[in-house]
């Protein structure tokens, strides 16, 4: 028994010293890109990703996808893609590090037009739905322009420092709160939006007990949380895209998608859970080095 005791002790003094190393290595890595110019810490963020992601094995999983995605490309083309991908995704790592700086410098292009207007004044409830492409973290800016107030979702780390860090960085783009993955978090977001207010969420990730839809050709599983969200409180539902146009800068869009509702309820959320994803791919294809191939999308 005392031995037990001491290996679990040993471990937890383990664990508080990987999770010390790994909060300091974030906070001196965000001090770092604080002092560097923007393009600079993006760039070599960006440049070490693409150098050293190809090398493991979610690379082998993104070529597998691409290439399912994209029949007609040669496997040089495929690999093209991939390196891109890598890329955009340390300079998105990077930049999410220094989002206020990337705000306030102006390097956001809101192309949302009269569209978010338009659901503010209807006093009705929103659900946002967006994807990992572009610079997803700077998303939702458009809604706080507009004095949007949204509540969002996100998953917490098992480092509890980190955490900490990330989730307040983010906290100030969710005035009615940003809420981790679990427990009765389902139930705050349906009286958000029944009560008239928005929520904002990344849909494009697999579910395994969700609802089916086409992408890319192939059966995806899919959280149809959005589109119950919507279709239950009679709201609007808004996909919204941010496009990375090169270096740190980026427009962001918004189209509006219309939720069945028929004496079905069942079928309108599965339709819409798929129109989502029909624009979700669109949009994918138009950029498709800004996407995450390397998540286990369909299998």
């Amino acid at each position: 028994m005392a031995g037990g005791t001491d290996e679990k002790g040993w471990r937890r003094r383990m664990r508080r010293i990987k999770y010390g190393f790994e909060y300091s290595a974030l906070r001196g890595l965000a001090g770092l890109l604080h002092m560097l110019p923007i393009d600079v810490g993006s760039w070599l963020m960006g440049a070490i990703w693409r150098l050293i992601a190809p090398h493991l094995r979610r690379h082998e999983r993104a070529l597998r996808h691409l290439a399912a995605a994209y029949p007609e490309k040669s496997r040089a083309e495929i690999e093209a893609i991939a390196r891109a991908m890598w890329m955009q995704l340390g300079r998105t790592f990077a930049e999410a590090l220094i989002s206020e700086r990337i705000i306030r410098a102006g390097r956001i292009d809101d192309r949302t037009g009269p569209q978010l207007d338009a659901v503010k004044a209807s006093g009705r409830g929103s659900v946002f739905v967006s994807m990992h492409t572009g610079n997803w973290e700077l998303v939702i800016y458009p809604t706080l322009a507009r004095g949007i107030k949204a509540a969002g979702v996100y998953q917490r780390m098992k480092n509890p420092k980190v955490d900490d860090y990330v989730m307040l960085a983010r906290r100030d783009r969710y005035p009615r709160g940003l809420f981790a993955k679990g427990g009765d978090i389902a139930r705050k977001l349906m009286r958000i939006v029944r009560e008239g207010g928005s929520v904002a969420l990344l849909a494009d990730l697999r579910d395994r007990r969700g609802v089916v839809v086409p992408f890319f050709g192939r059966p995806a599983p899919t959280t149809p949380f959005p589109a119950l969200l919507a279709r239950s409180n009679d709201a609007e539902l808004v996909a919204a895209r941010c496009v990375r146009t090169g270096g740190v800068h980026f427009y962001i869009e918004t189209e509006i998608i219309a939720v069945p509702r028929t004496a079905d309820r069942d079928a309108d959320i599965a339709e819409a859970s798929r129109r989502i994803h029909a624009l979700f791919e669109q949009w994918i294809r138009e950029h498709p080095e800004q996407w995450m191939w390397a998540h286990r999308r369909w299998g």
